[in-house]
């Protein structure tokens, strides 16, 4: 699970694509290199997440600027859809 890229559902950071960083029994640990960097990761719940099908190898986002490029990559890279859920930022 760890280095998944997942998508908010809920909370202030709903339809931001955030990166888990660490699995601790029913939380994950999200962050997203800018408002969440991994200092300081957010607490969620995982019903409170979408979870895509791209997992991130660890050295992609050893550093908040690594994390920041590689959840960009993903974004504009097309391989986003159009989900209710997670809205494009744009």
């Amino acid at each position: 699970m760890v280095g998944r890229i997942v998508c908010s559902k809920a909370g202030r950071d709903k339809g931001h694509f955030l990166v888990v960083v660490k699995e601790e029994g029913n939380a994950l640990y999200v962050c997203d290199g800018k408002e969440r960097p991994l200092e300081n990761p957010k607490k969620k719940n995982p019903k409170h997440l979408s979870f895509t099908g791209t997992v991130l190898g660890e050295n992609s986002y050893s550093t908040d600027r690594q994390l920041r490029r590689a959840l960009a990559a993903y974004r504009d890279a097309g391989s986003v859809k159009e989900e209710p859920i997670c809205p494009r930022k744009t």
